[in-house]
């Protein structure tokens, strides 16, 4: 019935439709296996995409060819530029989505792929023979043969949903969990832990006193996320803000008997910079109130999203304490929050391409692996699709280290050191983040997924253009003179000392306050010779040239601290041989088989004493 598939994708959620898009963009057959085609690219929690690192790492996924960036441009409500106030290292992207379009898109998007199959259908088993993956079996008894497994089972690994006093079998609300895969999975040896999420209330915004709240409007000049041509926004929905009270506090705390996060019920740990409302009064007790922000669900649609009000009490509870808010005293529920349990196998049994260890061709991305968020999602599924179809190609895997990508430093951070809570991407994750910043993804990136075959040729000639015009600013800085008595109001009007005599416009853009954008309304001269620049490489001509010392001396240290991933290491290297190394070393070094020296350096319980006896043990 079924064609022998080069890659095979179990589930359709964010990291298996970018798993899918690149796998069939890079020429492999392509079969995507969900539960339910309705659901494909659900946004679960809420409805948007990016935010502080997790923009950064969407503006990534779009430089290497991806689809999550082009689907959000072509689906936002509004889109805000975070920290702006602070320098561009911190600058990250987030915009509100039209959930129902968001999803819709990401479909046809993967329908007008060529080599993408779908099937809808539970996987509940492997095939697998000589430790290697050769298919996978569906709740039918059908066998669908492949030559490589991408499993991206989300929340719904034996998914148990809470609610109260409740509990039910589901991977998200309205929908069955996913069974057999986990035993079939620690049948080969594999080891699995649970994890927990949750998600607020959703309300009718027509029962919501609008006027009461503190609306929070998008950026006036809007950008987007992808590289690509994709339209701008040109109007925007606001969210708005509003605060729990002592009030609010006290009708929840009415439940905590019957919560299962208190009396023992859920036993996985949840997302530690995301906790339920009852957490946080919890924990924070000190603290009178919680912002929240309600987030409208699309254009067109009444429902709102309530940021920040996750809840696992029960229903009555949660409608009780959603009333004492000021702008919800008569707001109706469409459903109550909930938490949700799952299964997720710890990542330190993954390769750095995101292959298992144990079974050869199989690969996990996405929550199965102790993340959480689209994004971290997203380009876990990027990056498995990619190294799938290079392992069927028979070709050696394609691997970002932690300066050329925060998808370098996630994966990283996973394989390595491990997670027992959802991991979540944070810029203070990344050491070398002044390289990594949101606006300078594709010269990073492009090239490298044009040379694997994903960014495609268009994309290629639009990043020679931008290497071409970034160029063109940075000449016409270091080389056009500029009299004091053209820029003397504006520097006057920052409080900046005048100049002495012309200056190279390089050097006052140097100056703190100065902008780019200051000195082309001061110098016509500047202004003609830049007029065809775009804005995206005037801005990102400025950073540079502002934050050239900070960016060079990242730049050395990047290259000091990657030396150590030149130095490989065997296979089947016998560390238990080199007493010299401390007994947590020993077992965690063999447990994980690091490839190079810079891996093993970054594995939880390995010194640098212990880095610097396998440096003598290799004759460094």
């Amino acid at each position: 019935m079924f064609p022998i598939y080069d890659v095979v994708v179990v589930g359709a959620g964010h990291a298996g439709c970018e798993a899918a898009a690149a796998a069939a963009n890079m020429g492999m057959r392509v079969m995507l296996a969900t539960m339910n085609m309705n659901t494909i690219a659900q946004m679960s929690c809420n409805p948007a995409m990016g935010g502080v690192a997790k923009g950064q790492i969407v503006r990534e996924v779009d430089a290497l060819g991806g689809y999550s960036g082009i689907v959000t441009d072509r689906t936002m409500i509004q889109f805000r530029m975070l920290n702006r106030s602070k320098g561009p290292a911190m600058w990250s992207p987030r915009a509100q989505s039209d959930r129902m379009r968001f999803a819709e898109e990401w479909r046809l998007m993967l329908e007008r792929t060529p080599n993408v199959d779908f099937w809808q259908e539970m996987i509940v088993g492997l095939v697998v023979k000589d430790n290697k993956i050769v298919g996978v079996k569906t709740s039918l008894g059908l066998e669908i043969p492949a030559k490589a497994v991408v499993l991206t089972n989300g929340t719904f690994l034996n998914g148990l949903i809470h609610i109260g006093e409740k509990q039910f079998g589901g991977g998200r609300s309205g929908e069955r969990a996913s069974v057999g895969l986990t035993a079939e999975l620690e049948a080969l040896g594999f080891e699995s832990n649970r994890m927990k999420t949750g998600t607020p209330p959703r309300l009718d915004g027509r029962t919501i006193n609008w006027d009461m709240l503190e609306a929070q409007g998008g950026d006036e000049n809007p950008s987007k996320f992808s590289f690509t041509d994709t339209p701008k926004l040109t109007k925007q929905r606001p969210c708005h803000i509003t605060y729990t009270s002592k009030v609010t506090h006290q009708a929840l705390e009415k439940g905590f008997d019957r919560s299962p996060m208190f009396n023992g019920r859920i036993k996985g740990l949840g997302p530690r910079y995301c906790p339920s409302i009852e957490d946080k009064i919890t924990r924070f007790a000190e603290r009178d109130r919680h912002q929240l922000f309600l987030e409208p669900e699309g254009w067109n649609t009444v429902e709102v999203y309530v940021n920040g009000f996750s809840s696992s009490l029960p229903e009555d509870v949660q409608y009780d304490a959603i009333r004492t808010i000021p702008g919800l005293e008569h707001a109706k529920m469409f459903r109550p929050g909930y938490a949700v349990e799952y299964d997720f196998f710890p990542p330190t049994q993954l390769k750095l391409s995101l292959e298992t260890q144990l079974v050869e061709n199989l690969f996990f991305a996405g929550q199965i692996n102790g993340t959480t968020g689209y994004e971290e999602a997203a380009c876990q599924g990027l990056m498995a699709g990619i190294n799938a179809s290079r392992k069927v190609q028979e070709k050696e895997a394609f691997i970002l280290k932690r300066n050329q990508a925060y998808i370098g430093v996630l994966i990283d951070d996973l394989v390595n050191k491990g997670t027992n809570e959802p991991y979540r991407m944070f810029t203070s994750r990344a050491e070398y983040r002044m390289l990594l910043r949101q606006d300078n993804a594709d010269l990073r990136l492009t090239e490298l997924g044009y040379e694997i075959g994903l960014a495609k040729e268009d994309r290629y000639q639009k990043l020679l253009n931008k290497k071409k015009q970034l160029k063109q600013v940075k000449e016409a800085l270091e080389q056009t003179s500029i009299a004091p008595t053209e820029v003397a109001p504006y520097l006057s009007s920052l409080g900046s000392s005048p100049l002495k005599q012309k200056v190279k416009a390089a050097s006052i853009l140097t100056r703190p306050k100065v902008t780019l954008n200051g000195l082309l309304e001061s110098s016509e001269n500047l202004t003609s010779q830049l007029s065809d620049i775009s804005e995206d490489a005037l801005e990102q001509t400025e950073i540079h040239m502002k934050y050239a010392g900070y960016i060079e001396k990242e730049e050395k240290l990047a290259q000091k601290m990657m030396r150590l991933d030149e130095i490989s290491i065997p296979g089947k290297f016998d560390y238990h041989a080199i007493k010299a190394l401390s007994n947590e070393s020993r077992e965690k070094l063999s447990d994980q088989r690091p490839s190079n020296l810079g891996q093993a350096s970054r594995i939880s319980g390995v010194s640098t004493a212990d880095i610097s006896v396998l440096l003598i043990h290799m004759g460094r």
